[in-house]
């Protein structure tokens, strides 16, 4: 087991870049480290938190625990056929060096979540999506490790219980289980994903479309719309997109006639929170040293020297504003703690 590490700032081990610490920290290069620390005096203290590239989570403030972070790296193809081919991936590898691996090499299912921030190991935890793809339409098994009793666990995908930005471990086995690899079933006979109007646009000054200038068009449309959270701290997507009623959207319209809105399966509306908070007089609004981002509202920034705190204030303050004009409330995406 690597050195316990007291006192850790986690300022660059949260894309919010809060200087908060951690009383502990123990990194994980290795499947056998897990055991290690199981086996140690170290097991015992709580809170716990498993944290991988910190690009999902606020922390309000010190963490008064331990947090154990994976970073088993490593990529391998497990299996290969004329048309497919598996990849398992240590938990520590940077999810977006993965997927310029996968695209180099050919292999498809990964470029529409080019440039999402984070690991591997978090991939299947949040369910990442971008630009009509989520992770769990390429996840094939996630490999873990049970804190309880060290046991190693492979779930299949369907065993993931994933949705729309949330899985099982988020909710069930949440800091229950360290993943350890995810294997992902991937495509050498590509279908391509462009049915996105920003991403039709962008494609239109290539002359092919192919995974790898969707990559680079994708790569293109997030630097130019979001943040670099190595410039101004920030999370992402701070909420999800609410799915409403037909009769609540129809409500909404009379009232707001070029409401967006994408009619799903299920017969419910999916709305896109962005239009929401920007409705509510939110894009690019500052609240002292946070605010949201002025090209997409859905973002929370930090200017450079806001307290978790004071970024949840504002995530609670826009959530209320939502709830006042349209009745909706916006859950979360980020993990508050």
């Amino acid at each position: 087991m690597s050195p316990v590490k007291e006192n850790v700032s986690l300022l660059h081990l949260n894309t919010f870049q809060l200087d908060v610490k951690a009383k502990y920290l123990i990194e994980l290069h290795h499947t056998d480290e897990i055991s290690g620390y199981l086996n140690s005096d170290w097991s015992g203290i709580r809170p716990r938190l498993v944290l991988g590239g910190g690009s999902n989570i606020l922390f309000t403030g010190d963490f008064e625990g331990l947090i154990l972070r994976p970073l088993i790296t490593g990529t391998e193809i497990t299996g290969e056929t004329d048309g497919e081919v598996w990849i398992r991936a240590g938990a520590g590898e940077d999810w977006d060096n993965f997927v310029k691996y996968c695209v180099d090499n050919g292999y498809g299912g990964t470029e529409n979540l080019s440039l999402i921030p984070g690991t591997v190991g978090a991939s299947p935890v949040q369910n990442i999506g971008a630009y009509g793809v989520e992770v769990k339409d390429i996840i094939e098994r996630v490999d873990a490790v049970r804190l309880e009793d060290g046991m190693p666990v492979s779930l299949k995908a369907a065993e993931c219980r994933f949705s729309y930005r949330d899985s099982i471990f988020k909710r069930e086995l949440r800091d229950k289980m360290i993943i350890t690899h995810v294997t992902f079933r991937l495509s050498k006979n590509h279908v391509l994903r462009t049915q996105y109007a920003d991403l039709e646009k962008e494609l239109n000054n290539y002359p092919e479309n192919n995974i790898a200038t969707i990559r680079s068009a994708i790569i293109s449309i997030r630097r130019n719309k979001l943040p670099d959270p190595s410039i101004l701290g920030n999370a992402g997507s701070f909420f999800k997109n609410p799915f409403i009623s037909r009769e609540q959207a129809n409500s909404i319209r009379k009232h707001n006639p070029g409401m967006p809105g994408h009619a799903c399966a299920n017969g419910t509306i999916k709305l896109p929170a962005a239009w929401l908070i920007e409705q509510c007089g939110w894009k690019g609004k500052r609240l002292g040293e946070t605010g949201t981002y002025k090209r997409q509202p859905l973002i929370i920034v930090n200017y450079g020297k806001a307290r978790g705190d004071e970024i949840l204030r504002c995530a609670l303050k826009i959530q209320k504003s939502v709830m006042n004009n349209f009745a909706i409330r916006l859950e979360m995406e980020v993990n508050i703690l």
